[in-house]
């Protein structure tokens, strides 16, 4: 295991600008449910009832899929009130292991994880964008202008890009909140038939069936981790973070699991795998053309939303690289006025249009699972090492790495339930998640591994361009 003593980062500046905290436990909260909830939910139970086919395997495999989320959010809470710090897994695996890890991680973030997926999510919102208003738009312009705008406003302050992702937020939940009661209330459910719990006897096939079945419904849990990213704009993070990853975990998870119930129950295990719009076919079966028009909305709203805080949480990845010394020092530039990385965040929002405009981004998304897993299981993994460095008096507080934070006191009020089993568990879940997607998409898995490991060398040219750094007093 590489050590982390010899690779610490310089002391900031004191007289530099720095982040600043404005975010409280609700912001917190909607940043973590809207790193999660993008369109997803509106498409992928379709995808999961025809890899399981009876109801009790669709609704199994979404709470499995919330069960392992809500470790990973116990985790993260820890995590986040250990240390602090802006990045997040950038930050955590820094300290864990060696920086070439933690420098992977952004480099994996801002290539395949972030903005491919930006890109995407852009483009969906105009396509709906264009649907709803009629607009003569090409999709691209829509994306563009939609990008542009999100990044400007994140642009002008921390308190903006987090108002604008909090409405947003609000307007999805009440979304699925209506998608969940006129399903229930207005839709006749059809008649029922006999009902088995497997589909298929207990095989090595029902259990790929099974994984098959998880890789969506990971993908739409997936998020969570971002929020950790922007821990140096959250006013008292250690209690405020894991607050909100908590609460906000938990709510999607009721989310989904009301959604995927109704749609079982509206169009039955049958209906739901027959059809590639689930969310729009219960509305339409409740409220005619106009409920496929609202759920449109909502699906426009939600990738918007969704856009927005990922445009508001990455580049403080990329900040902290060039803090770092690990990417263009001008990245880790803050603005006096608004005190955030703004290069950061136009970069972030610049190589998100070039790519929708490119139309590459389809392509990078199928390299996302397998890579999004890999760090999400190095960076559970990094709590082993802050516990064992504990209880032997070396772990490494917010505090020594930026002196004079406002960490919000030195006790650690988040522990994990049943560590070290429960966190074993996690890594354990995303190591088969990976090890299953490999087997189920080797290509598309090793692409986005080799994209990954071909950072290895790129970090060792930034090192060799830093100076020499004066050890501290």
């Amino acid at each position: 295991m590489f050590s982390t003593e010899n690779h610490t980062s310089p002391r900031p500046n004191p007289v530099r600008p720095r982040l600043a905290r404005q975010l409280g436990l609700f912001h917190a909260t909607m940043v973590v449910m809207g790193g999660i909830i993008g369109a997803g939910i509106f498409i992928n139970p379709s995808v999961v009832a025809r890899q399981v086919h009876t109801p009790t395997l669709i609704l199994g495999v979404w709470v499995l899929g919330g069960l392992i989320a809500l470790a990973g959010a116990f985790i993260y809470a820890e995590l986040a009130a250990r240390l602090p710090l802006v990045g997040g897994d950038y930050a955590y695996l820094r300290e864990a292991y060696h920086p070439v890890v933690a420098f992977l991680n952004g480099w994996a973030l801002l290539l395949v994880m972030q903005t491919g997926g930006m890109a995407a999510v852009a483009v969906t919102f105009a396509r709906y964008f264009v649907e709803l208003t009629g607009a003569r738009w090409s999709d691209h312009v829509v994306a563009t202008a939609a990008l542009a705008l999100l990044t400007v406003v994140n642009c002008m302050g921390v308190r903006a890009g987090g108002t604008v992702q909090s409405t947003l937020m609000v307007i999805k939940i009440g979304v699925i909140a209506g998608l969940v009661f006129c399903g229930w209330l207005l839709v006749r459910a059809p008649e029922p038939t006999a009902h088995r719990m497997l589909d298929r006897a207990v095989s090595f096939d029902l259990w790929t069936a099974v994984g098959a079945a998880m890789v969506p419904v990971v993908f739409a849990y997936g998020g969570w981790q971002t929020a950790n990213f922007i821990a140096g704009e959250v006013r008292e993070p250690r209690r405020n973070l894991p607050r909100g990853l908590l609460i906000g975990v938990c709510s999607v998870v009721a989310l989904y699991l009301a959604v995927n119930f109704v749609c079982v129950r509206a169009l039955g295990a049958a209906g739901l795998a027959g059809t590639y719009t689930p969310a729009s076919e219960v509305m339409r079966l409740a409220l005619g053309r106009r409920g496929g028009t609202l759920i449109a909305f909502g699906i426009a709203v939600s990738t918007l939303g969704f856009l927005s805080q990922n445009i508001l949480t990455a580049p403080r990845v990329y900040f902290a690289m060039a803090e770092d010394g690990l990417f263009f020092r001008s990245v880790a530039w803050l603005s006096p006025r608004t005190q955030v990385p703004v290069v950061a965040i136009a970069l972030q929002g610049v190589l998100a249009i070039v790519m929708a405009l490119s139309g590459r981004y389809e392509q990078i998304l199928n390299y996302v699972i397998s890579v999004d897993w890999v760090f999400f299981g190095l960076g559970a993994s990094c709590l082993f090492i802050f516990r064992h460095r504990e209880a032997r008096g070396r772990l490494v507080r917010a505090e020594q790495r930026t002196p004079g934070s406002d960490s919000g006191g030195d006790s650690v009020e988040y522990l994990v339930p049943g560590h070290p089993v429960t966190t074993a568990l996690f890594v354990a879940a995303c190591a088969l998640i990976v090890a299953n997607t490999l087997y189920k998409y080797p290509l598309n898995a090793a692409i986005g591994l080799a994209i990954v490991l071909a950072g290895i060398p790129v970090y060792f040219v930034w090192r060799r361009r830093q100076p020499p750094q004066a050890s501290a007093p």
